[in-house]
């Protein structure tokens, strides 16, 4: 189970069909169930802190809003495309688009589709969305809510469900195509590229893929070299206060591209989780020692920020503990691995690098 701004099976599994879902998460099913419930208890977005610049001028301050290409071209339809679940899907228009997933909405906004997208997953969180009806229930799809808004091409990914929606959906006539989620930052242009073609402006995707690519980049220039030549090892936390799920992300949590790509070393997969996440022990902990901890914000906040961190069994002890040192960015972008994945290294790349790192 991959945690991602999405909260499927690419994140913690829930109930959705198998089928649809990478099969990826090995984690017991009573971590799986803890940590659903906490998806449901505390949503996601929010954030705090400074707000650093990013390679593209923008600040933290609005990782909340998405970047519209300036003049994305006409869409040349119809097309036919490929569903990552094996079917191929014609669309006629994209006069009412419904994204079902946070980070689908994220490239369809950005690619200049925003006011054609008539309804958002509950985990589209960001500000041009946040009006639009909601066709999710704790993190599942309400076909009839989907089916009422009258659209002309869904976009989902095989993480998406029940699959009795995803079937609903298709039955009715409305062009679904299934994308690949995300696992890491080569993925970012894969996803562009596929909801362009979708969405009948494959210049556009090459557009915002070569942008976002190279801001990337700039972002990774910006990485300071290591005064001991030593890179610094930082531990994804996944932690939901309310709900006493304490989880240490390893290799296939989905943060290991982004932590790799700002010069640190996933301190996880480094110590040997090669599963997605596993409970937080103090041995654990030990085995990883990381210099930092990077923390989705409103988990920071649930565990009642830096005093509350430092009392979770272990925590104490690391040296990011000791100093207190640890990196946060809102739930609603971390993961997205999409337009705005600049913005999140360079959050990344500002705390992990500040002296002293982002003490709180």
């Amino acid at each position: 189970m991959r945690i991602s701004q999405d909260f499927a099976p690419t994140g913690p599994d829930t109930g959705r069909a198998a089928r649809r879902r990478p099969a990826r998460g090995r984690a017991a099913a009573a971590l799986t169930a803890a940590v659903v419930f906490a998806l449901v208890l505390t949503g996601c977005g929010g954030g705090d802190g400074p707000a650093p610049k990013s390679a593209s001028g923008k600040s933290s301050a609005d990782a909340d809003r998405v970047e519209p290409l300036a003049a994305p071209p006409a869409p040349k339809l119809p097309v036919t495309v490929d569903s990552a679940d094996g079917t191929k899907v014609t669309i006629g228009s994209t006069d009412r688009i419904v994204p079902l997933t946070g980070s689908l909405s994220e490239i369809v906004f950005t690619l200049g589709f925003g006011k054609q997208v008539v309804a958002r997953d509950i985990t589209a969180t960001f500000e041009q969305a946040e009006e639009l009806p909601v066709v999710t229930r704790a993190h599942d799809v309400s076909a009839e809510s989907v089916l009422s808004l009258k659209p002309t091409i869904v976009l989902a990914d095989t993480t998406t469900g029940p699959s009795e929606a995803i079937d609903q959906i298709r039955d009715a006539g409305i062009p679904l195509l299934v994308v690949e989620p995300a696992k890491g930052l080569d993925d970012v242009g894969r996803r562009i590229d596929t909801v362009a073609e979708a969405l009948g402006v494959p210049s556009a995707g090459t557009e915002l893929k070569e942008r976002t690519e190279k801001r990337i980049a700039d972002v990774q220039k910006s990485i300071p070299d290591h005064a001991d030549g030593k890179k610094p090892r930082v531990a994804f936390l996944y932690l939901r206060g309310s709900a006493s799920v304490y989880l240490l992300g390893g290799a296939e949590s989905g943060a290991s591209s982004l932590l790799e790509a700002a010069g640190a070393v996933d301190a996880g997969k480094e110590s040997g989780l090669s599963k997605d996440f596993t409970a937080i022990t103090s041995e654990a902990l030990a085995k990883a020692a990381p210099d930092a901890i990077l923390l989705m914000t409103k988990g920071f906040e649930s565990v009642g920020g830096m005093d509350g961190l430092v009392k979770i069994p272990g925590i104490a002890e690391t040296p990011a503990g000791m100093d207190r040192r640890v990196v946060t960015v809102d739930d609603g972008v971390l993961l997205n691995y999409g337009p705005r994945t600049d913005r999140v290294l360079t959050e990344i790349v500002e705390q992990l690098y500040a002296k002293g790192g982002k003490g709180r």
